[in-house]
């Protein structure tokens, strides 16, 4: 279930507030600047589901964002547990470090997650806010802001991505160890306490 935990900068331990409720959630951050929303996810996908595929079952929906928000191209990033992979915990661990670490984008940071789930970090007004996204949640996160993600130790996800240009994604890293602080994406999912 799509969620919010929110916590002080300074504070990882103390935990602001924290929601399920979807509308309470967009609310939460439509106030900080973060677009967040509930999109129909209604086709499910084989692991050998090609990216075309599901690109084509969405096709509706991505056209009218890309001419909302002038995205010339798009992208599927997804990663699933393949027990029949030996090196896949490895090939898990690499693909969670990359995003692990707090930093920016130079284009806003838009997915639609289609399958699975993975969180946000987003570091804003003195808060870091962990937004839960899960099938059928659109996040935009503005150029700028500073930010990770954890797909967990067991990734499971398939999101589509917006882009203005292909080079806009790349992350400019800030440096800062704050993603170390705060609850991972595990603990959030197990709502154990921190």
């Amino acid at each position: 279930m799509s969620s919010i935990h929110v916590f002080r900068e300074n504070t990882p331990g103390a935990l602001v507030r924290a929601t399920q409720d979807h509308a309470e959630i967009a609310a939460i951050l439509r106030d900080v600047g973060i677009r967040f929303e509930a999109w129909e996810a209604s086709f499910s996908f084989t692991p050998s589901a090609t990216t075309e595929e599901i690109l084509a079952a969405y096709h509706a929906p991505i056209e009218k964002l890309c001419r909302e928000g002038g995205y010339p191209s798009v992208d599927v990033a997804r990663l699933s547990p393949d027990p029949s992979d030996p090196s896949w915990p490895a090939k898990a661990q690499a693909a969670r470090g990359k995003f692990l670490e707090e930093h920016t984008h130079d284009e806003d940071e838009v997915r639609f997650f289609v399958h699975g789930a993975g969180v946000f970090y987003l570091r804003l007004a003195g808060q870091v806010l962990a937004v839960r996204c899960e099938r059928g949640d659109l996040i935009s996160v503005p150029a700028g802001t500073r930010h990770w993600f954890d797909m967990g130790t067991q990734p499971d996800f398939c999101a589509i991505r917006f882009f203005g240009t292909p080079a806009g994604w790349i992350g400019t890293f800030t440096g800062d160890e704050i993603a170390r602080r705060f609850p991972d994406a595990d603990t959030l999912a197990q709502g154990a306490p921190w």
